[in-house]
């Protein structure tokens, strides 16, 4: 069927385009002229020349293309602008959204779109544009340089990230036209781990709860269908009981001339999910399901709606907060309350003003102010001033999968609000200690740090910080920090400032140590090392192994990851090669003792053969774990999975890239958690289900709660991730199975 895409009202006439199509339904699209007139409605004034321009480019460039779901690739940029045109987002926004693909998937180049569109719409199409076009040897790599570039754009023009969110909810919306489940897997995890927070700390959680509960039925289909069709169960039940709540709030709030209105809605299925794993309960025992939001007109009517609340039904008190007296870093502000309301239930209750909800609605969108060129105002830039801290504390981490930890670390939405001496408020992460603190003020706080009174009095530097707790940190001139400090920073600031000191100080050592062991295996050859150091053969050996510097070739030296041989090897003829083969530095007879003549084991070691392989026992990776090496001298090479915690402390200068050996069919260890409701012959059923789906079982140890819970710990082996998801999948069918889930060590 034929479909046209026309803009009527625009100040030149727009040609219309027509695109084949097998069975496309033209009210599923959002059409050019909506968009417009959404722009209108919010904005009379708005200059549509840039929108209808970028319409019309956007469609050319993407004409024939076609996307999964069978729609005109154009679909998807229409989609896009007008998500962004309902959060009454400005033409240069709107307009860079219709183009935020055309560099990628196009033959458009930044030059063409920022002669015909301007520099303000190029910077932001740019910062949106992924690097998939670019060499990266993993994807991990990749998907970290990609999510670099857009924090650093978005530092500088927050609508950035904006088209981002808007461009990963589309793709969300339609990511069941994907085959492949596992690239349905990937893509919600990412998503869950990066945009949902990132959404979270912008303030925009309608964006925030769609993208985590798609994301949620696509990496754990079974357990959101199983709280879908328990949150349907009695819902005429519960839609009573709403009826109920929200007549007798009216009925109080009118007693005290009170306009309000009064929202009843259901927490959404991710949120479910989290609570009943967080606090090992069964839906049952969730009391929150539904909660209820009272919108009024001012701040004071407010604290005197939760007054009334507060005599009418009776509060519990840990779960009252304040967010309007100290906002949250998003500006999301609100007072939340929990009272035990008709019929002896717990209802959760938020209290905001009309402004407020429009803030907790949209977000930073409802207060960046771009319209008819106005920068946002100074106060707000204060209130994301994490954006440029985010961007700072990962500049100097190179590691692709350090550099995405640390993302999530930021993005991790608990805060904890504590006082300096004078009265200053720092926001640090939930569990953040005193060094953390330290790090805060300035990194060479940081280093000096030695001790730390809290609330006037002394406390340990791990001592986890409380909202309201009043920090002063003692300094030391000429002390530095310690690598234990490592087990218990929660900052990404606190950790990467460590890191970046106890590098520094390694690389001195190992560029040290890989002098002397160059010189003595130099010598052997009758080679003059000094000479040859300063020489432009040696240069091109550093560039030879993939090094900048001669420095950072000779510190790899030391590290471990390159021989004294093998740089050897590039100054001498094959010839004299030979004749002193059997001539090894010490480090090479070092590297020998580890050496083993085995079978081929499930793990390759790039650039080394025949080396001796470990599997971390803190992580125990398997074969569909992405995984990293780490040289350990005189114990070959450690595999850890790129994720584990133990692998992300350890010096990345030691790292090496390891990858399984597919060739290589063998069982690996895992642990397993089943948590159940107790009964009679659960472990025996829970054996012969494990056994069926061809895994072992190496050890089991159960513990019984006070609830009648039973938390199991299975170490199992397994050929690979598939295998265990077929046994953790057949785990989960079992009567009175909670949850089950894998473990580290």
């Amino acid at each position: 069927m034929n479909f046209k895409f026309q803009v009527p009202s625009s100040k030149f006439q727009i040609p219309s385009f027509k695109f084949q199509v097998s069975s496309f339904k033209s009210q599923t699209m959002i059409r050019i002229n909506d968009i417009i007139d959404k722009i209108v409605e919010n904005n009379p004034d708005a200059e549509l020349d840039l929108v209808d321009r970028a319409y019309i480019y956007s469609a050319r460039v993407h004409d024939g293309q076609v996307r999964l779901s069978g729609e005109p690739y154009l679909s998807h940029p229409l989609e896009v602008a007008g998500i962004l045109a309902d959060m009454n987002l400005d033409v240069v926004s709107v307009a860079a959204a219709l183009l935020h693909d055309v560099i990628e998937d196009t033959h458009a180049t930044e030059e063409e779109i920022k002669e015909m569109f301007g520099p303000e719409v190029c910077h932001i199409v740019a910062g949106v544009t992924k690097l998939s076009k670019l060499p990266f040897y993993t994807s991990q790599a990749r998907q970290a340089e990609s999510i670099r570039k857009m924090l650093l754009a978005m530092a500088d023009d927050i609508r950035v990230i904006l088209i981002k969110l808007a461009d990963r909810i589309h793709n969300m919306r339609t990511l069941k036209y994907h085959k492949k489940e596992e690239k349905k897997k990937k893509i919600s995890q990412e998503t869950l781990d990066i945009y949902a927070p990132l959404a979270s700390r912008l303030g925009i959680y309608w964006i925030k709860n769609e993208l985590e509960d798609t994301s949620f039925m696509y990496i754990d289909p079974e357990e959101y269908s199983k709280i879908e069709s328990l949150v349907s169960k009695d819902k005429k039940e519960r839609e009573g009981y709403v009826d109920t709540v929200k007549k007798l709030i009216r009925k109080e709030m009118a007693k005290a001339n009170l306009k309000c209105e009064v929202i009843g809605r259901y927490k959404h299925f991710y949120s479910i999910s989290q609570k009943m794993k967080s606090q090992s309960l069964a839906f049952e025992d969730v009391y929150d399901i539904i909660a209820f939001r009272i919108i009024l007109d001012t701040k004071p009517q407010c604290y005197e709606a939760l007054g009334l609340l507060h005599a009418l039904w009776k509060p519990i008190d840990i779960k009252f907060k304040d967010y309007i007296g100290r906002p949250k870093p998003n500006m999301y502000q609100s007072l939340h309350t929990t009272v035990i309301g008709p019929y002896g239930e717990r209802i959760e209750i938020q209290i905001r003003t009309w402004e407020m909800d429009k803030v907790a609605k949209s977000g930073i969108a409802a207060h960046w102010g771009y319209k008819e060129g106005k920068p946002i105002d100074e106060s707000t830039g204060k209130q994301f001033a994490w954006i440029q801290e985010l961007i700072e504390n990962q500049e100097n981490v190179k590691d692709p999968n350090e550099f995405l930890e640390n993302v999530r670390i930021d993005l991790f939405p608990d805060e904890v609000y504590v006082f300096t001496p004078v009265g200053d408020i720092k926001c640090l992460t939930k569990g953040a200690t005193s060094v953390d603190f330290a790090y805060a003020i300035h990194s060479e706080v940081g280093n000096q740090c030695t001790g730390a009174k809290v609330n006037g009095q002394m406390a340990p530097l791990k001592y986890e910080l409380k909202t309201g707790d009043i920090v002063e940190v003692i300094t030391t001139k000429g002390h530095h920090p310690s690598r234990d400090w490592l087990k218990f920073v929660k900052t990404v600031k606190a950790r990467s400032r460590i890191r970046q000191w106890i590098k520094t100080q390694e690389k001195a050592r190992s560029i040290s140590l890989g002098r002397e062991m160059c010189e003595k295996a130099f010598r052997k050859y009758r080679l003059n090392y000094n000479e040859l150091l300063k020489s432009e053969d040696m240069k091109k050996a550093a560039e030879a192994f993939g090094f900048k510097t001669v420095e950072d070739l000779i510190a790899n030296v030391g590290y471990g990851k390159i021989t004294p041989l093998q740089l050897v090897r590039k100054f001498i003829p094959k010839s004299d090669e030979s004749e002193k083969k059997k001539s090894d530095s010490f480090f090479d007879k070092l590297i020998n003792r580890v050496r083993k003549k085995k079978a081929a084991t499930g793990v390759l070691v790039r650039g080394i053969d025949d080396i001796l392989i470990r599997f971390g026992k803190c992580c125990q990776p398997v074969p569909g774990d992405s995984i990293t090496g780490y040289i350990t001298r005189g114990h070959g090479v450690t595999v850890h999975k790129t994720n584990c915690i133990n692998a992300l402390n350890m010096n990345s200068e030691r790292q090496i890239e390891v990858e399984w050996n597919e060739e290589v069919i063998a069982s690996y260890p895992v642990k397993v958690l089943v948590i159940s409701r107790d009964r009679v012959g659960l472990l025996a059923e829970l054996a012969t289900i494990i056994s069926k789906n061809g895994a072992n079982i190496l050890n089991v140890n159960s513990t019984t709660r006070e609830s009648k819970m039973v938390d199991s710990f299975f170490t199992l082996t397994v050929k690979d991730t598939q295998h265990l998801n077929k046994v953790l999948s057949a785990i989960r069918k079992i009567k009175g199975i909670r949850e089950v889930k894998r473990i580290d060590s």
